[in-house]
């Protein structure tokens, strides 16, 4: 009896000790940080959120270089337009000059980000055009290598920078060294009309034009707009020009007076290298056109009968593109 009563303490002792160790707390780590304080304000240190009364031109040239070396395609599309908005500004902010602007920002014509060249376009449209002309050589270099870009979107966009310089130095883009032969040739590699195969095509008895464009996936949405841009530029490289006002102080003026326009020497290419037929200047409605029937009317009016004959909106684009070489055509018989 004595025993059983003994045994039944025993355990309820060690009951007892079980239930003291499981509400026990874990001992603390050695490292351990009590962060149970509270704080009203928290002080950093050397570092702002503000961008007041920092100098504007270093912010400038900050959001200049986040636009070309950015990671992110977010954050060179901001720098984009932070930059448009600089220039926008009143009085403008462009600390570098249009000519430093443009040597930063053409190879972005490139970027693999639609909505960097969406606002690259975007900026460029806010160019003075004056500031713009003197450098339409460097911007057709990049235009090229974007007309001729594996991807397609990238190629369309650049048709849209083409326009854009179309409209603000129509005159300077089919005159400067290169800019009627070179981008001439940059719209074969596109649409496939090879001179070759141009040729070929009326002597040979083919039929078949190239229908498809180098690495184009979206088809005749492509083709057409690359027919209407090269519509506008044969539009622009045959514009009759103005005649001259009678001035009977020309005469003198020509042989005495100094020429204001920059580098008005540039299509005697004194200094230059050599160039090839393709990289000469063509200033003139007449020159344009002679070359042009030497080596491209033959390819291009092939390619534009096989276009018309696909109808839809590429047919409607070619039909633009004969209206554009037959009033091109005229107009040189005008001036013969």
């Amino acid at each position: 009896m004595g025993s059983s009563n003994k045994k039944k303490k025993e355990k309820k002792k060690d009951f007892q000790k079980a239930k003291l160790k499981v509400g026990k707390a874990k001992p603390k780590a050695s490292n351990f940080t009590d962060t149970s304080f509270k704080s009203k304000s928290v002080v950093v240190n050397q570092q702002t959120l503000s961008t007041e009364g920092s100098d504007p031109i270093e912010q400038f040239k900050s959001n200049l270089s986040l636009a070309v070396t950015g990671k992110s395609d977010n954050q060179r599309r901001d720098a984009l337009a932070y930059v448009a908005n600089q220039i926008s500004a009143k009085p403008p902010n462009n600390p570098i000059g249009t000519a430093g602007l443009l040597t930063k920002l053409l190879p972005l014509l490139s970027d693999g980000s639609a909505a960097v060249r969406t606002q690259l376009l975007k900026l460029f449209r806010i160019l003075p055009p004056s500031e713009v002309k003197p450098h339409v050589e460097k911007i057709l270099m990049y235009v090229r290598g974007g007309m001729t870009h594996l991807s397609n979107d990238i190629r369309s966009d650049t048709l849209n920078i083409l326009e854009w310089l179309l409209e603000v130095a129509g005159d300077e883009t089919v005159s400067c060294p290169g800019g009627w032969l070179k981008t001439l040739n940059s719209f074969s590699s596109m649409l496939g009309w090879n001179p070759s195969v141009g040729s070929a095509m009326t002597t040979k008895g083919w039929t078949l034009a190239a229908k498809t464009t180098l690495g184009s996936t979206k088809g005749p949405e492509a083709r057409t707009r690359q027919i209407q841009v090269l519509a506008r530029f044969l539009q622009v490289g045959f514009k009759a020009e103005d005649p001259a006002p009678h001035d009977p102080t020309a005469y003198w003026d020509n042989i005495y007076r100094l020429p204001r326009a920059p580098n008005p020497f540039a299509y005697l290419n004194l200094f230059g290298t050599p160039r090839d037929e393709d990289s000469e200047m063509y200033p003139d409605r007449t020159s344009r056109q002679r070359i042009f029937d030497m080596k491209w009317r033959i390819a291009i009016s092939a390619g534009m009968e096989g276009a018309k004959k696909e109808g839809g909106a590429v047919g409607r684009a070619a039909s633009a593109l004969d209206r554009a070489l037959t009033e091109g055509h005229g107009s040189q018989d005008a001036g013969l």
